[in-house]
């Protein structure tokens, strides 16, 4: 009985200590008692500093009067029940603050809301205020025994902080919060070498510089009111050329005649869809000239779609293409802004180190992704649905790689540190680990097969196995070149990454045909993409449309005559560019082919396909080169041992890789970018290692283009009074 009783009280006090473990996850304050706590401060100081995973601080309406200090936290949530309910409130200038010899000697504690070293943080639902400029009538003179004189006049509108951040709070998320002054630095989360902020449905109001972030800060959706002629908002980005301030759709309110901003030291801007107050200045935002300024990487300031309430000014008009590596105005958010830091919303690993702070340091607040467990079985790997039983799903090793090379985005990388992806090798845990770590990079794309490649395979893999996660997996990959397309229907070799060529309307080696290959087959629900979900037929329905249309957008022109394509096309103009050194604006023997082959394949042609294909296939038989042959010859004193040259031969026909765009002739350009009339006149490292002639057009021309008129003319309806 003894025994028996002793067991009971153990479970039940196993019982008791699973609850307590789990309701410690949350505390709640509230003003009138009925909570834990009555002030958010004793609920803060209630939980330990460290933890893996958040601790809520639930906050019931209510006015608290107090300061608040997170000091050395990690992990919490400070949750309001309603953002104009819970409204904590204080009354301090800064100047008041500086003259306390002891308190004063920084910021710590000059704001109604402090952090410090203390980071991923989150604030929801809550007014902060600091008071000071509305309760004071006037200039106050005070004792300042850190002045010389031992007296100070303090000003209503000087600097008052609502929220101060200091080194060692990065990664802090700010929802649907208002924060309140009349003066200046109103919310300041000041960490310049490892600041990661993010506010999202916010109302800040201040006077002088009252959004003044150092590092790194992204503002969607929120709302500035300022009291103040000198600036609203404020950037410190001198730690890192890459840090900046993102502003969008956001607006801007205020006192007449209030200024936009300013910078003292480097600073990067970004405002994208913003609205502007009838009454703000004609001012760009301006160097305040009692600082540094922007001598290292000069003036920053960058704007897209901002629009102002009784007309705009000039100085906002659009000039993001003016920015190192212009980044497309709808590639603009939280992701971007951080550049792999932190990824706010999607809550993946980061995949580029923060510095150290000036205070604190790396492992205070480092994400650096840990090694994921590896199963202890390989066929242990969970569906994507999770319904079925671990031992039972069935895996495929190459699959499995696959799923560990995609990319957050959602696409594949064709290369990793210039090294070609391979799925046919077993990895080791570390190389699984590393693999895993890099799902953030900004590599994705479809040139060399990659990601189309993917798609197929993984549904492939699917349909074998019955694995949902192989299916998940494909299905990310469609919604990549879905998102991937462009407005105008082509497909850049690379996204999101669009700088150099990377953005241009991307044929060569057939990347754009085959993405939109896979597209057609799920629209189709052939080819073994039947699997995948059906809302994407639709979708993939309408992005084949589109693409078409570019393809005959971007049928080159010669004289008034319809020719062939161009390897790469601006997705603006639709007209042939350069890609890299060797690859020159010209006619492609190569890419029309594939192009036209998709074309052919089109249900019930229209009169445009039907032309375009025609002109092409016209223009495939002009070029030819008949009577040669392309080999690799044996040439001991060569490098590889071998020469590749083209020959006489009686009866071949071959086809150059490049066509000058005016005059049809064969071109054979080297790293030089210098066009030459012959294969021999470029560099051995070139003619061996690109294919400059072929007979691509061979079997279109002899087969496939004949069977499709064939086709065309057996489906075609009988004139009137005709037989049969």
């Amino acid at each position: 009985m003894k025994r028996l009783l002793t067991i009971l009280f153990l479970l039940v006090g196993v019982g008791e200590m699973g609850i307590l473990s789990a309701r410690a996850q949350q505390v709640t304050v509230s003003a009138d008692g009925s909570g834990q706590f009555r002030t958010i401060q004793a609920a803060i100081n209630s939980l330990p500093n460290e933890a893996t995973k958040p601790r809520t601080v639930y906050i019931k309406n209510g006015t608290y009067r107090e300061k608040v200090f997170l000091d050395d936290k990690r992990n919490i949530i400070l949750k309001g029940q309603s953002e104009k309910g819970v409204v904590l409130t204080s009354a301090q200038a800064r100047d008041a603050w500086r003259c306390d010899p002891v308190a004063g000697q920084d910021d710590w504690g000059v704001a109604t809301l402090n952090l410090r070293n203390s980071p991923d943080i989150t604030l929801e639902n809550l007014t902060v205020i600091n008071s000071y400029g509305f309760d004071t009538p006037g200039e106050v003179a005070i004792d300042c025994p850190t002045e010389p004189s031992g007296k100070k006049t303090i000003s209503k509108t000087g600097h008052q902080m609502a929220l101060r951040t200091m080194p060692g709070t990065t990664r802090l998320v700010v929802k649907h919060c208002t924060f309140r002054a009349l003066g200046g630095d109103t919310v300041s989360p000041w960490d310049v070498d490892a600041g990661l902020y993010y506010f999202k449905d916010c109302t800040l109001e201040g006077g002088v510089d009252f959004y003044c972030p150092r590092g790194w800060a992204y503002a969607e959706n929120c709302r500035f009111i300022c009291h103040n002629p000198n600036a609203a908002i404020w950037h410190d980005g001198s730690s890192d050329e890459d840090s900046k301030t993102v502003l969008k759709n956001c607006v801007f309110e205020g006192d007449a005649g209030f200024k936009l901003g300013r910078f003292h030291r480097e600073a990067q801007f970004y405002l994208v869809n913003c609205t502007f107050g009838e009454n703000m200045a004609d001012a760009d935002i301006y160097w305040a000239q009692s600082g540094p300024g922007a001598k290292q990487w000069g003036r920053r300031v960058y704007y897209h779609n901002n629009h102002r309430r009784g007309g705009d000014y000039a100085w906002f008009s659009n000039n993001l293409s003016s920015a190192k590596n212009a980044p497309k105005a709808r590639n603009i958010n939280a992701d971007w802004t951080f550049g792999g830091r932190w990824y706010p919303k999607s809550g993946r690993p980061a995949t580029v180190p923060l510095k150290p702070s000036n205070l604190g340091g790396p492992d205070k607040y480092s994400t650096a992704p840990k090694p994921e467990a590896k199963p202890a079985d390989a066929t242990a790997t969970a569906s994507a649905g999770g319904a079925t039983p671990l031992a039972a799903v069935k895996v495929d090793s190459v699959a499995e790689r696959m799923l560990l090379y995609q990319r957050t985005v959602g696409g594949w990388p064709k290369m990793v540190n210039n090294v070609k992806v391979k799925y046919d090798h077993p990895m080791t845990v570390a190389e699984e680990a590393a693999t895993r770590d890099d799902a953030g990079r900004n590599d994705a794309t479809i040139d060399n097969e990659a990601t189309t490649r993917e798609i197929r395979y993984l549904a492939g893999a699917y349909k074998a196995t019955g694995n949902a996660a192989y299916k998940a997996a494909a299905e990310k990959g469609i919604r990549y070149l879905l998102r991937m397309q462009q407005r105008t229907g082509g497909f850049p070799q690379y996204y999101p990454d669009s700088s150099s060529y990377r953005h241009y309307i991307t044929y060569n080696d057939n990347a754009m045909v085959r993405a939109l290959q896979v597209l057609r087959d799920v629209s189709r629900r052939t080819n073994g993409l039947d699997v995948v979900d059906a809302s994407l037929v639709e979708p993939a329905t309408q992005a084949v449309a589109r693409g078409i249309a570019c393809i005959l957008k971007t049928q080159y022109v010669q004289r008034g005559k319809l020719t062939a394509w161009c390897a790469q096309h601006d997705e603006k103009t639709f007209q042939p560019v350069k890609a890299r050194a060797f690859e020159l604006p010209s006619l492609s023997g190569m890419e029309t082919v594939y192009i036209v082959q998709f074309l052919m394949d089109t249900e019930n042609p229209t009169p445009a396909i039907k032309k375009s294909v025609d002109a092409a296939v016209a223009w495939l038989d002009a070029v030819k080169i008949t009577g040669y042959t392309i080999k690799d010859q044996p040439d001991p004193k060569q490098p590889k041992g071998f020469d590749r040259v083209i020959l006489p031969e009686a009866g071949a026909t071959i086809w150059a890789r490049f066509y000058d765009l005016q005059t049809n002739q064969p071109i054979y350009v080297g790293r030089d970018s210098k066009p030459r009339p012959k294969l021999s006149d470029i560099e051995y490292e070139r003619r061996t290692g690109y294919a400059y002639a072929g007979v691509w057009p061979a079997k279109l021309l002899s087969r496939d283009y004949p069977r499709w008129q064939q086709k065309l003319n057996s489906n075609a309806t009988p004139a009137p009074g005709s037989k049969p």
